[in-house]
């Protein structure tokens, strides 16, 4: 019976973050669901261990989740 209450249950995302240097060399990475707390962690696509001690792809980067308002800009006529 547990198992297919499991089947059913929403299951809780994961995202994938790395910790940056100075000089943006990736020196951790982390899979968690809410974003680690301190400095230099980023959010990025997906976790490569090749990219350790290397400069992080641009392209690896998520961009920042901003909040999302509601509120439209009254346009101008």
């Amino acid at each position: 019976m547990n198992f297919l209450r499991s089947l059913f249950t929403p299951r809780q995302q994961f995202r994938s973050f790395a910790l940056l240097d100075s000089q943006g060399r990736c020196q951790a990475f982390q899979h968690r669901s809410a974003a680690p707390v301190g400095d230099g962690w980023v959010e990025i696509q997906e976790i490569r261990l090749n990219w350790l001690h290397q400069a992080l792809p641009a392209n690896a980067r998520i961009s920042p989740r901003g909040a999302v308002s509601g509120v439209q800009p009254i346009l101008a006529t």
